[in-house]
């Protein structure tokens, strides 16, 4: 592990492990996703909950869609086990805490984390802290993508197996990528094993968002746009699914918002429901 004090995480996966934690603790049981280990990673002090980006109103839908998609590669994750898969690709992992929250699925995984070097060094650095270890099934692949390193050759240098499938998923990335570097990542993954299956979030043109969700969306992308890193990539479902098929995926469909509502949240006591402005590409090699 590369030894460094003043790695930080990506300030957006701090956000999310935050949203993840504040379903747990304010939104009506059952969680769709039970994960307060990235607030114990992120340890940010008791009044994490005044912060202005976790307003329980006002984050309420994209909580909720945060939540849904992270529940859904897990399930794909675990269906993928079952059939035999044993690696897992997580490109832009962040502070995902799936090895720590379902050993018994991970065990039967190779699972390897992608993502920037500083977030993977500070991760580390705090499951070793937390007493979490470091589980010979874990592949932490730090990237640095700003300097153009290859995503794939340092996966395959940390030991992914190209003859055999895989799973991949890759959530709130593609929105900050380029049409091009989508499809190249893309082509990538349509080449992997037979059997492997890709999940990708996108976000639809706001053009195509329902109303009463196009506010919630122009806030995000200021705050993305403050920070330095713009939401510069929208797709229809139509245009995802050709995308996926030039690339050479043999098997593509949409997954979108109002299905995950349906098959997550579906009889609960609150309203909690998440956008359907963030969908999913499921495709299959």
């Amino acid at each position: 592990m590369q030894n460094t004090t003043n790695a930080v995480p990506d300030h957006t996966a701090v956000r999310v492990a935050l949203w993840r934690a504040l379903h747990v603790q304010v939104d009506a049981p059952p969680p769709v996703l039970n994960d307060e280990i990235g607030l114990r990673l992120v340890a940010p002090g008791d009044e994490w909950r005044q912060r202005p980006d976790m307003d329980v109103q006002a984050t309420k839908r994209i909580r909720a869609s945060i939540v849904a998609r992270a529940r859904f590669v897990e399930d794909l994750a675990a269906e993928q086990a079952s059939h035999g898969v044993s690696q897992y690709v997580i490109l832009g992992a962040g502070l995902d805490t799936f090895v720590q929250r379902r050993p018994e699925v991970a065990d039967k995984l190779q699972v390897f984390e992608i993502d920037q070097p500083d977030t993977q060094v500070w991760k580390q650095r705090r499951l070793i802290e937390l007493g979490f270890g470091i589980p010979k099934g874990l592949r932490f692949v730090p990237v640095d993508f700003e300097a153009g390193e290859s995503w794939w050759r340092l996966l395959t240098d940390a030991g992914f197996n190209t003859n055999s499938p895989a799973v991949v998923t890759c959530t709130g990335v593609s929105m900050y990528l380029t049409r091009e570097a989508i499809m190249t990542t893309l082509r990538r993954i349509a080449a992997f094993a037979p059997g492997s299956k890709l999940a990708m979030t996108f976000l639809l043109p706001v053009e195509l968002m329902a109303a009463e969700e196009r506010p919630m969306m122009q806030t995000s992308e200021k705050g993305a746009r403050s920070a330095g890193t713009p939401f510069i990539s929208f797709f229809a479902p139509g245009d995802m699914l050709a995308l996926a098929r030039e690339a050479g995926f043999k098997d593509v469909k949409i997954v979108s918002g109002n299905e995950l509502a349906g098959r997550y949240f579906t009889g609960r006591t609150d309203d909690l429901s998440p956008s359907n402005s963030e969908q999913f590409l499921v495709a299959a090699t």
